[in-house]
């Protein structure tokens, strides 16, 4: 890699990913770094050479122009193999992302999206039912609030039945865990792959208002059926991508509110909405922490760097968010706006997150629910002590205990 500096070692504990991507700007905009494993790539980290790179034609998000991946050089138990080798529409380029993409956005439309708002709806009041039991706590949000919701509401999306959710929650945790050995992961894509495939049968046998019916019904009908290893990656990857995510989402935006008591005043009396809310969430503290790679099909150079032929380049979402350069003065402060502050967390360009519009809404839902339920929630542990993800993938927190009041007169369902 051609670089004046030596690369930044990325902390696979994640102990202060905003220090560290603080320092990754300094660095400079596209700076080399070494991933556990050890795997080195370029690291992006400002917001308009992330919008260049995420938007660039010399860069691929297939596995086959990465050169490190062709001598050998990644270590076979390298954590973020299920990531970059997975056969989806995510790591698809040209025509197969266009075909790949074009049967989910055309099952996955702006009004069925729309029509799920009364699912979540309910799905959220029924966890906020079960935490009433638990009041005074503590109570761990992220394990019986932020973790469920999305599970439930993604299954509901897939034809998941209700019997099968709490086996596939456990099995996809391991596909964002960067600890894991690789043995441990690849048994359980194996299990995930079992468990999908009688998703799959089940609704051929019986068709749902789900995506899963859906994309087989989409696929069917213009004679451009999917195959069985490309059916199994789309719905696997609408699970994953709208599930850990998510997640991340809802946890980081409830201890931001929690930490800045004015901003949820704001969001709570609506002088500010609680999109507005989740939009500088997705900005300030991006739910995915870095994400792999987009591989140089040439030598390109990106804003004065020469990026090689076949050299992997890293986004670094969790930079970009905080970058003073786009955002000034309130790049590292958390300050929900009417109109939002743009950001990148979903991507940019022909990979631009599908589930966005579903993140959004689960986000905005939960909030508005958990805070009119609960308006004197407090953290039971200080914030600044609580443990991260190890993961590089996803930029949250392993717990967020909090104290709860008895829930306002009038807030049920």
């Amino acid at each position: 890699m051609t670089s004046t500096h030596d690369p930044v070692v990325i902390d696979d504990q994640m102990r202060d990913v905003h220090g560290q991507c603080r320092r990754l700007r300094e660095t400079g905009a596209l700076t080399p770094v070494e991933l556990p494993g050890p795997v080195r790539a370029w690291a992006v980290t400002r917001y308009e050479t992330l919008q260049t790179v995420l938007g660039h034609p010399a860069l691929s998000k297939e596995l086959r122009h990465w050169s490190a991946w062709a001598r050998g050089d990644v270590p076979a138990d390298w954590p973020l193999n299920n990531i970059v080798t997975a056969r989806s529409m995510v790591t698809a380029e040209g025509p197969d992302h266009q075909r790949l993409r074009g049967l989910v956005s055309r099952a996955f439309t702006p009004r069925h999206i729309a029509d799920l708002r009364p699912r979540v709806h309910r799905l959220a009041h029924e966890l906020l039912d079960q935490l009433a039991d638990h009041a005074p706590g503590p109570v761990d949000l992220r394990r019986q609030y932020a973790y469920p919701l999305p599970r439930n509401v993604v299954c509901e999306l897939v034809g998941m039945p209700r019997a099968w959710r709490a086996e596939l929650g456990k099995l996809a945790e391991s596909l964002v865990r960067i600890t894991d050995d690789q043995s441990y992961a690849d048994a359980r894509m194996h299990d995930l792959h079992e468990l999908f495939g009688e998703v799959i049968a089940l609704r051929r046998r019986e068709p749902g208002d789900d995506l899963t019916s859906a994309l087989i019904a989409v696929s069917d009908e213009d004679g451009d059926r999917l195959s069985e290893a490309e059916l199994h990656g789309m719905v696997m990857t609408l699970f994953v991508a709208g599930h850990e995510t998510t997640i991340n989402l809802i946890t980081n935006a409830i201890r931001a509110l929690l930490t800045h008591p004015g901003q949820l005043d704001r969001a709570r009396s609506g002088e500010v909405p609680w999109s507005a809310v989740v939009e500088e969430t997705l900005r300030w503290d991006s739910p995915v922490a870095y994400f792999p790679m987009r591989y140089a099909v040439e030598d390109v150079d990106i804003d004065g760097v020469l990026v090689r032929q076949g050299e992997a380049v890293l986004a670094c979402y969790a930079a970009v968010g905080r970058d003073p350069d786009r955002y000034g003065d309130r790049a590292a402060r958390f300050e929900p706006s009417e109109p939002p502050a743009t950001h990148l967390s979903f991507g940019h360009g022909t990979h631009f997150c599908l589930g966005a519009s579903l993140a959004r809404l689960e986000a905005e839902v939960a909030l508005e629910a958990l805070f009119e339920r609960y308006p004197g929630l407090t953290p039971a542990e200080p914030v600044d002590r609580l443990r991260p993800l190890a993961t590089v993938l996803s930029n949250s927190i392993r717990s967020l205990p909090v104290t709860m009041t008895p829930p306002a007169e009038g807030t049920g369902r």
